[in-house]
C-alpha cells in the first residue's frame, strides 16, 4: 500500500461527520405503548415518522446505534430522479412502456418532488442544490444504450436528459476516461449528515419520540398489538415500521434474507487550489459511471474537496485498504490528481435486492417495511418512508408501484452474502474486457 496517499491527519471515518456532533444521542424513555413503533433511525425512518406525525400520530423511532451510524451520514448525497431504476427493468424502453414501468418510473420521479419538497418545507439546511448529474459511459457499447435511458427518463420522468458525446465530455468534467456519457439536469446533491439532522428535528417538532442506542431484539404479536422488546424495555404498538435497509438483521429475518447488504466505500481528498477544484467538474454535477464495479463522486459542498465513492471492495474491508482502491480508481479518471492525499475514509452499507428493484410492503398484519434501493436511496427511501406512513394513514390499501411487489429472494440465503468476493472478482474481470474491446 503506497501511504504517501494519506494525509498525516487521515480519518477512517465519514467527512460528512465533521459537520455534526456525532454520539450525542436523543435522552427520551422508552414509552410502555406507541400507535406506530418504527426500527431503524435513517431517512426512511424519519421521513415516516415526520408523516406520521403532520396527521396527528406520535411514533417512535427505535435507533440501536447512534443516530445517524447508518447508511443516512455516510452516502455519497447525490439525489437521484430514478437513473439507476432502469437495472430492474430490462424490459423498460420509452414510447408505449409497460405501465408498472410507467408506474416505477412515476414514482421515482415523484420521489425527487419529495425530497426537495421536505427540504423546503421543514427548511433543513443541507446544502442542496440541483445541479444535474453526468454519466459517464465506461465503454462505446454503454454510450450506445444510452439513447433508450434518455429517452425513458425524459418521457416518464421529465428528467430533461440529453447525450454527451465523447468530444463534448470535458463540456461537463475534466477527463478523458469516458466513452461519451448523458446528462440528467433533474437530479442534485446535498450533504447527507445535514439533512439527515434536519430530519430528526423535523420528526421532533412533529412529536416523535426518537430512542437512540435502543436495540429492537424480539418481535411478537399479541392479539391485535406488537409487542418489540428492546435492549431497554419492551413496547407495545399497533403498527410496527422496519426501516434497516443495509443493516437489517436477525430481528426480521425472513427481510433479512431478501436483501443482499453491499459495502460502498468513500473517501474524501485533502482541499485543493480553488481553480484546479473548479475545473474538475465545472458545472458542479455529481458524476456517476456505468463499469460493474462503478464509482460515484462530486465535489463537497464548500467545492474544494473531491468525495470520491465506489465498490473499491464488496465486502468491508479496513478504510486504508479501500481508501487506497479509490484513490487508484480517482487517478484514473483523473490523472492530474495522483499527488493529491486523502484525508478521510470510510464505508456504509447499501442494501440490494435480487430484483434490483425498491421494495415496500407488510410482511404480516400492522408490520411494514421499505428497503432495497440498490444504491440509490436518499430520494427514494425518502420517499418509501413517507410512503408506509401515508399507507398506515390510509388504512392499508396499496399506493405505489413499489408497494407490495413480489420480494424475492434465493434458495439457501439467509443474508449472509458469501458470494460477494467471487461476484466481485467476475465483475472486475468483465470490466477489463469491456475496456479492451473499447
Amino acid at each position: 500500500m503506497d501511504r504517501s496517499i494519506f494525509h498525516p491527519e487521515f480519518k477512517p471515518r465519514p467527512y460528512w461527520w465533521e459537520a455534526i456532533p456525532m454520539g450525542e444521542n436523543p435522552v427520551a424513555e422508552l414509552p410502555a405503548k406507541a400507535d406506530v413503533v418504527i426500527v431503524g433511525g435513517g431517512h426512511t425512518a424519519l421521513n415516516c415518522a415526520i408523516e406520521l406525525g403532520r396527521d396527528g400520530v406520535r411514533p417512535v423511532v427505535l435507533e440501536a446505534e447512534d443516530f445517524g451510524f447508518g447508511a443516512s451520514t455516510r452516502n455519497g448525497g447525490a439525489v437521484s430522479v430514478g437513473v439507476n431504476l432502469g437495472k430492474g427493468m430490462s424490459g423498460a424502453k420509452a414510447g408505449g412502456a409497460d405501465p408498472t414501468v410507467q408506474a416505477m418510473i412515476g414514482d421515482a420521479a415523484e420521489s425527487f418532488t419529495h425530497i426537495e419538497s421536505v427540504i423546503a418545507r421543514e427548511g433543513i439546511d443541507c446544502h442542496y442544490e440541483r445541479s444535474g448529474r453526468f454519466v459517464g459511459a465506461f465503454a462505446r457499447k454503454h454510450y450506445d444504450s444510452f439513447a433508450k435511458r434518455v429517452a425513458m427518463l425524459n418521457e416518464l420522468a421529465d428528467a430533461d436528459a440529453k447525450l454527451v458525446p465523447r468530444e463534448r465530455v470535458r463540456e461537463e468534467i475534466a477527463t478523458d476516461y469516458y466513452h461519451g456519457g448523458m446528462t440528467i439536469e433533474r437530479s442534485g446533491k446535498l450533504h447527507p449528515a445535514l439533512y439527515h439532522r434536519g430530519l430528526m428535528a423535523a420528526a421532533e417538532r412533529h412529536g416523535a419520540t426518537l430512542v437512540g442506542k435502543t436495540r429492537a431484539g424480539r418481535l411478537s404479536r399479541n392479539g391485535s398489538a406488537w409487542t418489540v422488546e428492546t435492549s431497554r424495555g419492551t413496547i407495545a404498538a399497533n403498527e410496527v415500521v422496519i426501516a434497516t435497509n443495509g443493516y437489517t438483521g436477525g430481528l426480521t429475518p425472513d427481510l433479512k434474507r431478501r436483501v443482499i447488504p453491499l459495502a460502498s466505500h468513500i473517501i474524501a481528498t485533502e482541499p485543493l487550489d480553488p481553480g484546479r477544484a473548479k475545473s474538475l467538474i465545472p458545472k458542479g454535477r455529481t458524476i456517476s459511471d456505468t463499469p460493474r464495479v462503478l464509482t460515484y463522486y462530486r465535489m463537497s459542498p464548500d467545492g474544494t474537496r473531491v468525495l470520491f465513492g465506489g465498490r473499491a471492495r464488496f465486502t468491508p474491508v479496513e478504510p486504508e485498504v479501500s481508501a487506497a482502491a479509490l484513490h487508484g480508481m480517482m487517478v484514473a479518471r483523473w490523472p492530474q490528481l495522483k499527488g493529491v492525499r486523502v484525508t478521510h475514509g470510510w464505508m456504509g452499507n447499501t442494501a440490494f435486492s435480487f430484483d434490483f428493484l425498491p421494495h415496500m410492503g407488510v410482511t404480516q398484519k400492522g408490520l411494514h417495511y421499505a428497503m432495497g434501493c440498490n444504491g440509490s436511496g436518499v430520494a427514494m427511501l425518502s420517499y418509501l418512508g413517507a410512503q408506509v406512513a401515508r399507507k398506515i394513514l390510509g388504512g392499508g390499501n396499496s399506493i405505489n408501484a413499489f408497494d407490495g411487489r413480489d420480494f424475492p429472494t434465493m434458495p439457501l440465503y439467509t443474508g449472509y452474502p458469501w458470494f460477494l468476493p467471487i461476484i466481485g472478482g467476475w465483475y472486475r474481470f468483465r470490466d477489463w474486457l469491456d475496456r479492451r474491446v473499447a
